[in-house]
């Protein structure tokens, strides 16, 4: 649209609701609507991944296998000064499904990422490429937007054993719950959250569901985050309204915070050279393939077979929590380099054989067998002054009536300074 105008950076009120309009040159951009009612004392958090620094990021083993990097120009580039109406210009401009409106809460989302911790894009340009098939493939087979390919930079900044204060697992963060709803399953010597392959296509199947409920992929996004429950209850308080920013003030803060550091990361994935930003170079990493194993198997045995150092092994397949694969309990997975993979079929029994008596002694067949029950873990949560069962119940993404049994509390009251017990299932 070319229009002559006067003034750069015009806020209009229309209808109460706040309009920006950004020129630059004869160029206008209208950006998103935002309801007035967002006033500045109504805060949101950044990801929990924004906390990483470039030391735990590349203490991981794919980083310090696959990375290389120009440290001065990481930690001393900064961001140039860039106008509002370049920004609104360029996320318009992205070959999107989901919208990238710009305004001032994804500015200050782009700011924290641009200009506060640049390290952690520098640190996802460079892992992306060693994932991103895997995640745009399994995106593509539930029709979901490929753009979404940049929500684990967001989760957990690529981190394969990233682990949130809430008991989220994995790249893509599932809580217990969700994960198990989508056949990823935890037991003491595994946890499926943290299988990329598995765990991307039960994020697409997820992303898709939360779309097919909402009809919109803002709020499947921030579903995502908080769970449908609560955006169906910030619909409700916003007067049945159906627009991310109309609901924005009665979303949980993290959520808040959620869709803009979405918009804001794939603006920074795309322009990250506009803005002085070093990505890190990865080397293709070896070629793999899978085995599937269906009876007991320690790492130990592999590595008997196969010249591959235990770390790597690890690495490659971080679901397994323990050296032990459960083969008799359900079939596994096992991935290694593609030039193990021979030597471990034509050992065919001997493999699960050899030291058998040192690896699965008797006490330990006894608690790899059929009946191993899902691991449950419990976080502590520290009563504040002024919380609720209710409202601790919202945050942890589960009910009064589970809390009130996991703590033996026979009413609704408690007491600030107690701590109470939140189990991931």
């Amino acid at each position: 649209m070319k229009i002559k105008i006067l003034a750069v950076g015009l806020t209009l009120m229309v209808n109460s609701i706040c309009v920006q309009v950004i020129a630059e040159g004869d160029d206008v951009v209208i950006t998103k609507e935002i309801p007035v009612a967002i006033s500045d004392s109504i805060t949101a958090d950044l990801p929990e991944s924004f906390e990483y620094n470039l030391d735990s990021l590349m203490s991981l083993w794919f980083a310090k296998q696959y990375l290389t990097y120009d440290y001065d120009c990481i930690v001393n580039s900064v961001n140039p000064p860039t106008s509002d109406s370049v920004y609104a210009r360029r996320l318009s401009n992205l070959p999107t499904i989901v919208e990238m409106p710009y305004n001032r809460i994804v500015r200050n989302s782009l700011d924290a990422y641009l200009v506060r911790n640049r390290q952690v894009i520098s640190f996802a340009l460079g892992m992306l490429p060693i994932y991103e098939e895997i995640f745009v493939d399994a995106l593509l087979k539930y029709n979901v937007p490929v753009e979404l390919k940049y929500l684990p930079v967001v989760e957990s900044a690529l981190k394969p054993k990233a682990y949130s204060r809430m008991g989220a697992a994995g790249m893509w963060q599932f809580i217990y719950s969700t994960g198990r709803s989508y056949d990823l399953y935890v037991n003491s010597l595994v946890d499926d959250r943290y299988d990329i392959i598995k765990s991307s296509d039960a994020a697409a199947r997820h992303l898709r569901d939360l779309y097919d409920t909402f009809g919109d992929w803002s709020l499947a996004i921030s579903a995502y985050n908080c769970g449908p429950g609560n955006v169906n209850k910030a619909i409700i308080r916003s007067g049945n309204k159906r627009s991310f920013w109309d609901i924005y003030p009665y979303l949980p803060r993290e959520t808040r915070g959620y869709l803009p550091a979405f918009i804001a990361v794939n603006y920074a994935m795309t322009y990250y050279k506009e803005h002085g930003i070093c990505p890190m170079e990865s080397v293709q990493p070896q070629q793999t393939d899978t085995i599937q194993i269906t009876k007991n198997l320690h790492f130990g045995q592999i590595t008997h077979f196969c010249d591959i150092d235990d770390e790597k092994l690890k690495a490659l397949n971080p679901q397994y929590l323990t050296d032990i694969i459960p083969g008799a309990y359900r079939t596994c997975v096992l991935t290694l380099p593609l030039q193990f993979i021979r030597p471990l079929l034509e050992a065919g029994d001997s493999l699960y054989e050899y030291d058998k008596e040192t690896f699965f002694p008797k006490s330990k067949l006894a608690y790899i067998d059929d009946d191993m029950t899902n691991r449950i873990t419990y976080i502590t949560h520290n009563i504040k002054s002024g919380e609720t069962l209710g409202g601790i119940a919202r945050k942890y993404h589960t009910t009064v009536a589970n809390i009130k049994n996991w703590n033996n509390l026979k009413s609704d009251n408690i007491r600030a300074g107690r701590t109470l017990r939140i189990y991931n299932r």
